[in-house]
């Protein structure tokens, strides 16, 4: 069968990187190192996939705004230390080759900051496998559309022929927002009730689903 998509674009956290429980401790750790009440695991899970200084401000909407610098440094002291260490999915690697392969453009479009991505992709080895990526520090965080209309722009792609895939609510808004197809994951941040009322094509439980899904359908 013809190709349905040319354009694959993935978030990365939670995604392709099993980094979703250790952003949630950091998120506390850097709270409790400010003497802040330790946010609950659910709340800190509903904010990955936005930009840094977004998610800590929908978390903590009551802070004064000189408090946020200081708890984004100590986010980052306690999930740098650890960001090297941060496996893929099972599957993942395989999988990216497989679709560069079969000649699908690879995009990532993410809320990490472009140090951060850029660490996390040499560390992974998969930087040769994407053609262009978009961090949160770059354009406007999600679920605005600018990351994927950007990503589009620069791989000359067709929004009928792109798919955004990702395991938060901000990354499937952000797709219909930019007017293209999605497709959500079930083993990152958010769970299943979160991302159905946005109309994935499919909710899929494993990252070795995601490539069976592909290799059938897109």
């Amino acid at each position: 069968m013809p190709k349905q998509f040319d354009l694959l674009i993935f978030d990365w956290d939670g995604t392709l990187m099993d980094s979703a429980g250790v952003i949630v401790d950091s998120i506390q750790r850097a709270c409790e190192d400010i003497g802040l009440p330790t946010p609950g695991e659910r709340a800190s899970r509903q904010i990955i996939g936005l930009g840094l200084i977004q998610a800590l401000q929908t978390l903590l909407p009551d802070l004064p705004a000189d408090a946020y610098p200081r708890l984004v440094e100590r986010y980052r002291h306690h999930y740098l230390g650890r960001d090297t260490q941060i496996p893929l999915f099972e599957g993942v690697e395989t999988g990216i080759g497989q679709l560069y392969e079969s000649g699908f453009q690879l995009a990532v479009a993410t809320g990490k900051s472009r140090l951060g991505l850029s660490r996390a992709l040499e560390t992974s080895g998969l930087e040769a496998r994407f053609a262009a990526t978009r961090c949160a520090d770059q354009t406007h965080s999600k679920p605005h559309p600018a990351m994927v209309l950007e990503l589009m722009a620069e791989l000359d792609a067709d929004p009928a022929r792109t798919l955004v895939i990702g395991d938060t609510s901000h990354d499937l808004l952000m797709a219909a927002n930019a007017g293209v197809a999605s497709l959500g994951v079930t083993y990152g941040a958010h769970e299943a009730g979160d991302l159905r009322p946005h109309a994935p094509l499919a909710l899929i439980d494993s990252f070795s689903g995601v490539h069976a899904w592909l290799a059938a359908n897109a």
